[in-house]
């Protein structure tokens, strides 16, 4: 449980959240997700970021903001510290954490592979770190036949049994099937909910699993916020951003959230490769969304061939982006992350480099990539990450990530810390001794 929220996660909540506190009416000048974005933007552009809005000198930053958003607008609702501080109590005694874009605690996943997409805000209940561990998303309709429900069930204890996180959502049929099947064998999940979150944290089953740290439910509405079309749909983006891969068990064609959400995958984020189920009765949903460019599920039978097919999938598409921009580019920062680092800071990092430099004459491809990942890590490991969160960063599969972790841990570089698994700099190691070889 995150016991504290940030400056910039109470400046966020205050613009864009319902603070849901006993049945009070909801603000009517809530940001909108597009109006937070340009707001961000804004931020960003002047320098400044959410927690500015704060401070007792703010004036002069809501005035130059007002052409992105209203001043008076902005004013009112950053007065609702009082409510705030209201629900903050409701929260935490349902164990309920909150992060925001701006925290170092996001989810990279999301970061990364939504970018501005990514829900600004993020409220959950259990381990957090489960968020960063991949694995496998299943989906699919509510109303199924029995047979499919078994059939998910199986692939929920298939990905248990091959020590990879279930991800799904909490609707009623496939969804819940799938996260049954995993950690009713002992393995772990995280549901990411449309709704209703703080009910679902006093659910006694639920609260045994999150109590083994077997089970994170996150949502990005409010913990309070009941059940709308909309939020169904939205919410499907974040379930294939925390995955490795997806498989879509039923689904109808050109209707549904399971529909619209593969569909999304398929066509604009294409962050991970979706496949359907390619077994027992039809469906023209799936045959649909295999036309479209699914992928026919391969269906594996062991847990080493579940564990294969995911680290496969994550180095084809790895591959493919590669193919697409060079290796260690970055996209435009998401508009509330960490502000960049200052003119003086980069001359200061590109000393460094320049005194690490490879002649490429002298190695092989292998020890120059090596060798790029070497200087970037230490600029990367500002916090402790686990190897798959450093995949995601380095755009590899998580066994090449392993190995060269490995490496720079045997080489005595990096620490590796455990439960759970994370990776740092060492405190002895400078950034210059970090990109020498010795």
């Amino acid at each position: 449980m995150i016991s504290a929220l940030s400056p910039n996660t109470q400046a966020i909540l205050l613009l864009t959240a319902p603070l849901l506190a006993g049945g009070g009416a909801v603000s009517p000048d809530l940001l909108t997700p597009g109006e937070y974005r340009r707001l961000a933007r804004r931020l960003r552009e002047l320098q400044r970021r959410p927690a500015d809005l704060l401070s007792s000198e703010t004036g002069e930053l809501l005035r130059d903001c007002h052409a992105i958003i209203e001043e008076n607008r902005l004013q009112r609702l950053l007065s609702r510290g009082f409510l705030l501080s209201q629900v903050i109590e409701r929260w935490r005694a349902r164990a309920i954490w909150v992060i925001s874009r701006a925290d170092a605690d996001y989810p990279r996943r999301l970061r990364e592979r939504l970018k501005e997409d990514a829900p600004a805000v993020l409220y959950g209940c259990g381990d957090i770190t489960l968020l960063n561990n991949g694995g496998l998303a299943v989906v699919g309709s509510r109303q199924v036949a029995e047979a499919l429900i078994d059939y998910t069930l199986a692939i929920g204890q298939l990905a248990a049994r091959a020590g990879m996180t279930l991800v799904s959502g909490g609707a009623k049929g496939i969804d819940q099937a799938a996260v049954r099947g995993a950690v009713e064998s002992g393995g772990r999940a995280v549901v990411v909910l449309a709704d209703s979150l703080e009910k679902s944290t006093v659910n006694r089953d639920h609260r045994n699993m999150i109590i083994d740290e077997r089970l994170a439910l996150i949502s990005p509405y409010d913990p309070g916020a009941g059940f709308t079309v909309g939020n169904a749909m939205q919410r499907n983006k974040v379930i294939y951003a925390l995955a490795d891969a997806a498989l879509v068990v039923n689904s109808d064609v050109d209707k549904g959230g399971t529909w619209a959400g593969a569909l999304e995958q398929l066509t604009r984020f294409r962050s991970v490769p979706v496949y359907v189920r390619s077994t027992g009765e039809p469906s023209e949903g799936l045959d649909a969304l295999r036309a479209r460019g699914a992928l026919s599920w391969p269906n594996p039978l062991a847990p080493d061939e579940l564990a294969a097919l995911s680290d496969y999938a994550t180095t084809e598409k790895s591959s493919e982006t590669q193919a697409e921009r060079p290796l260690f580019s970055h996209d435009s920062p998401v508009a509330d992350d960490p502000l960049p680092p200052s003119p003086v800071d980069r001359e200061h990092e590109a000393g460094y480099a320049g005194d690490t430099a490879v002649k490429q004459s002298d190695v092989t491809p292998a020890d120059a990539l090596f060798a790029a990942v070497r200087e970037v890590l230490p600029r990367l490991l500002t916090t402790p990450m686990s190897d798959a969160d450093i995949a995601v960063a380095l755009d590899v599969s998580t066994p090449q990530a392993k190995a060269w972790l490995q490496r720079l841990v045997d080489d005595g570089k990096l620490e590796k810390l455990s439960k759970p698994v994370r990776y740092v700099v060492k405190a002895q190691t400078s950034l210059l001794d970090f990109g020498t070889e010795e």
